[in-house]
C-alpha cells in the first residue's frame, strides 16, 4: 500500500491541471499513516512536493488505506472527514481548495 502513496505524490505535480491552481498559493502536509509524510506546495499554479513535514497551511492525516481509497474515487473526502476517517488540521480554507488538485 506504502507504495501506492509514494507514487501518488511522487507523480502528483506533472498530473495536475494548472488551470485549475492558477492562483492558488497554499502549503499542505500529508501525513499518511503506514506510508510516510509530504509537503505538496502550490504556487500560483505550479505545484511541488517534498518528502516530510515542511510546514504548512493545514495537516491531512489518514491511514494509507483510506487515502488510497480517496485518491481512487472510491472514497468521498467529505465523508472521510465527516466519519473521522480523514483528519484536518489547521486552515480549513485551504483545506477546501484541495479538490483543485485531485
Amino acid at each position: 500500500m506504502a507504495d501506492a502513496v509514494t507514487d501518488f505524490f511522487a507523480t502528483l505535480p506533472g498530473r495536475v491541471d494548472h488551470a485549475r491552481t492558477a492562483g492558488m498559493s497554499n502549503s499542505y502536509v500529508f501525513a499518511v499513516e503506514g506510508a510516510g509524510t509530504w509537503t505538496v506546495r502550490v504556487d500560483d499554479g505550479q505545484v511541488s512536493v517534498a518528502e516530510g513535514d515542511q510546514g504548512g497551511d493545514c495537516t491531512i492525516s489518514s491511514s494509507s488505506e483510506v487515502f488510497e481509497q480517496i485518491v481512487r474515487g472510491d472514497q468521498n473526502p467529505t465523508t472521510a472527514y465527516m466519519t473521522g476517517k480523514l483528519k484536518v488540521s489547521g486552515d480549513m480554507g485551504a483545506a477546501m481548495k484541495l479538490q483543485k488538485l485531485f
